[in-house]
């Protein structure tokens, strides 16, 4: 039946009635009903703790009947150990000053002793004049969060331990690649009569290997060899390199020390090894040294295979290059032209054999290679002193460069005492 005058609905949703009906059955809740199942716990206690009234969902995470807990239990007792010392030093006096307390993280502890993580919020219940009657107290299931806050930490502990085991592998790699560094050069320098010598090597990364290269060496009862290089690539690749290179350049020298011909062999080696699909190759410059204790003069034999000129730096404070025309790559071609030249070191005189490294350092704002120019300029200011004193100058050079140097460095020094008597200087190998 319907009201006379209202037209009935075609379709019989009756939806006035069913929007209602969510809302009715709210209504019907009770606030007994609402407290007893809250998705969290309320207890409320006197104030010295004992529980005067406990919902059900509380009860059910402690596994507790409500006739164990009211009026024979106080909230401490529902505490961990720890959380009863908190409770009683923190927690209940900050209720008293401040009447209420917020989110504090505590542990109850069930019947069956397994811990529950809970977060806390107490308020004091005043009465009409002021005084404490009781507390009511709200607290929250944390095993969740507790769980994810475990977790959180599991991964960073697993982070760090991993951090932690790769910053151990990079320092034990960085110390055996520093050690094989290390064994590519000489562990010091020959004392030369009549001569000084003074060596740096500057690592650009500690994190992998180099391939410049230098020694200085007797060949016989007067003269003395050296030699100053660049291995093409970084790495074990060119740690092998270099190792074949010194090592050759050293025989040929004892079977035949003119420049051209230490060259000459060692180009030969390198070709005939590395022919195919993995050309290698180097830059080199070797000498011979010819001291006349006599005269206090040396005399320096030297040719360039593809490697920056050396610098001569003179007592009266010139400086300038010592052109070594021809010189090819070694290892490209399987028999290049190589050209010696010939230069007298007088007392004060100092020869600096160097690798790119320092040239193409990248300098100031824009980036701007170092260049054979300023490293010129930079020398003839230390024109005159000892070659020890120009290798800490180019050693402290290279320092400034800071990241604009990306490459080794390898720095030899040979020059003749400024005193005129055959006393033999110090070597230092930097």
């Amino acid at each position: 039946m319907c009201r006379i005058g209202q037209e009935p609905d075609p379709y019989g949703t009756g939806s006035e009635e069913a929007d209602g009906v969510p809302f009715a059955a709210l209504l019907e809740d009770s606030a007994e009903e609402l407290y007893e199942a809250a998705p969290c716990g309320y207890l409320s206690t006197l104030l010295d703790g004992t529980i005067a009234k406990i919902n059900t969902t509380l009860l059910g995470w402690l596994g507790l009947d409500r006739d164990v807990v009211v009026g024979r239990m106080r909230f401490a007792d529902l505490l961990t150990v720890g959380g009863k010392l908190y409770h009683e030093t923190h927690f209940a006096p900050l209720l008293r000053m401040q009447g209420e307390i917020s989110g504090i993280a505590l542990e109850l502890r069930s019947a069956n002793g397994a811990r529950i993580p809970v977060l806390v919020s107490s308020v004091l219940k005043f009465g009409c004049e002021g005084e404490p009657l009781l507390v009511r107290t709200t607290v929250f299931d944390a095993r969740d969060r507790r769980s994810y806050e475990e977790e959180l930490l599991r991964r960073k502990q697993e982070a760090d331990a991993a951090r932690e085991q790769a910053e151990a592998d990079r320092a034990r790699l960085q110390e055996a690649l520093a050690i094989l560094q290390q064994s590519l050069l000489p562990d010091t320098l020959p004392d030369v009569p009549g001569l000084e010598a003074a060596a740096y090597y500057h690592t650009a990364s500690p994190d992998r290997l180099g391939g410049d290269f230098y020694d200085l060496f007797a060949v016989d009862g007067k003269r003395w060899a050296f030699f100053l290089g660049d291995v093409c690539g970084k790495g074990p690749q060119a740690a092998a390199l270099t190792s074949l290179t010194r090592y050759t350049l050293r025989a040929a020298a004892l079977h035949d020390p003119d420049p051209v011909a230490a060259l000459a062999t060692l180009n030969t080696v390198l070709h005939e090894r590395y022919t195919g699909g993995d050309p290698r190759y180097c830059t080199a410059i070797f000498g011979i040294l010819e001291p006349d204790l006599d005269s206090g003069h040396v005399t320096v034999r030297l040719a360039s295979g593809g490697h920056p000129p050396a610098l001569v730096l003179r007592a009266e404070g010139g400086c300038d290059f010592l052109p070594t025309p021809g010189g090819l790559l070694v290892g490209i071609l399987p028999a290049p032209r190589f050209t010696a030249v010939t230069t007298t070191l007088a007392p004060g005189d100092t020869l600096l054999l160097y690798t790119d490294g320092l040239t193409e350092a990248r300098v100031g704002p824009d980036g701007a290679l170092y260049g054979d120019a300023a490293l010129r300029a930079f020398t003839a200011g230390h024109a005159g002193t000892p070659p020890h004193a120009v290798v800490q100058a180019l050693s402290g050079l290279l320092e400034d460069f800071g990241d604009g140097l990306d490459d080794d460095t390898a720095l030899l020094a040979l020059g003749v005492p400024a005193a005129t008597h055959p006393t033999p200087g110090p070597a230092t190998n930097t």
